[in-house]
């Protein structure tokens, strides 16, 4: 799916300086973005974990079922994002079951680099903790 063509024609576009957090780890959480221009770092933990660009969803799971953000995004250069609020999730998910399979392949390709980081992190564990002390 071309999720910036999807919102081509969208009136509530949102421009963001570069530098400026468009929300943080932890804060309640209402609307998900499409990232249309520009690029924006994730980070969990005060790790980055991600540099999103065009394309990219942002806060996506906010709408899916969490009620607080599990992520702190901060834009890396000047930005346009379109914001979608919950009923205008629900709305879309309803009339498009491709953007309802776009969001979860989203959240799907997440996991997935999640679980390899973990995966080498745990690697990373053992091989220290065979070391002689």
């Amino acid at each position: 799916m071309d999720i910036i063509a999807h919102f081509k024609g969208a009136r509530n576009v949102m421009s963001v300086p570069s530098g400026l957090v468009l929300f943080h780890e932890g804060d309640p959480a209402k609307d998900m973005y499409v990232l249309l221009q520009g690029s924006a770092q994730v980070s969990v933990g005060g790790e980055v974990v991600e540099v999103a660009g065009p394309g990219a969803l942002l806060g996506e799971m906010a709408l899916v079922g969490v009620a607080v953000r599990s992520a702190t995004v901060i834009t890396r250069s000047d930005c346009r994002f379109i914001p979608v609020d919950r009923l205008t999730f629900d709305l879309l998910v309803r009339e498009s079951p491709e953007f309802a399979r776009y969001v979860m392949t989203v959240m799907a390709d997440r996991l997935r680099r999640m679980n390899e980081r973990l995966r080498e992190a745990i690697g990373e564990l053992a091989v220290h903790g065979r070391r002689p002390r």
